[in-house]
C-alpha cells in the first residue's frame, strides 16, 4: 500500500521520498483507483500517485468520448427517420395542390412562413 522508499517525489524536487510524504498524510496525489484497465480489461484496485494513473485514465476518457459520439450519432439517425416518417404522413394527408408547392418550393411555402 505504501510506495517504495527508493522512489522520490518529483514535486519536492526529488528531495523527499514518496513513502515519507504519504506516511505523514501530506500527499494529495496518493490515491486509490478501482475499476477496469481499458487496455487489457483486467480489474484494477490499487494505491499510487495520481500522475502514474494519468495515461490509463486518458485512454479510458477517450473510449468514453468515442462511445458518447456513437450514441449521439445513433440518436440523430433515429430522429431523422422519425422526422421523415412524420413528414411523409403529413404529406399524405395534404391536398395535392399544397403537396406540389412543397415539392417545388420547400415546406416553408406551404406552412405559411415568410419567403
Amino acid at each position: 500500500m505504501l510506495p517504495d522508499p527508493k522512489v522520490k517525489c518529483p514535486y519536492t524536487g526529488f528531495s523527499k521520498s514518496c513513502r515519507a510524504i504519504v506516511s505523514k498524510h501530506d500527499c494529495p496525489k496518493f490515491v486509490k483507483i478501482s475499476g477496469v484497465n481499458p487496455n487489457d480489461g483486467q480489474p484494477v484496485d490499487k494505491f499510487g500517485c495520481s500522475d502514474s494513473f494519468m495515461h490509463m485514465l486518458l485512454i479510458e476518457n477517450s473510449q468514453q468520448q468515442r462511445q458518447t459520439g456513437a450514441a449521439v450519432e445513433s440518436f440523430r439517425n433515429e430522429m431523422v427517420r422519425a422526422n421523415n416518417a412524420g413528414l411523409a404522413l403529413m404529406l399524405d394527408q395534404m391536398p395535392s395542390r399544397e403537396r406540389q408547392a412543397i415539392s417545388q418550393n420547400g415546406p416553408s411555402v406551404a406552412l405559411g412562413a415568410p419567403v
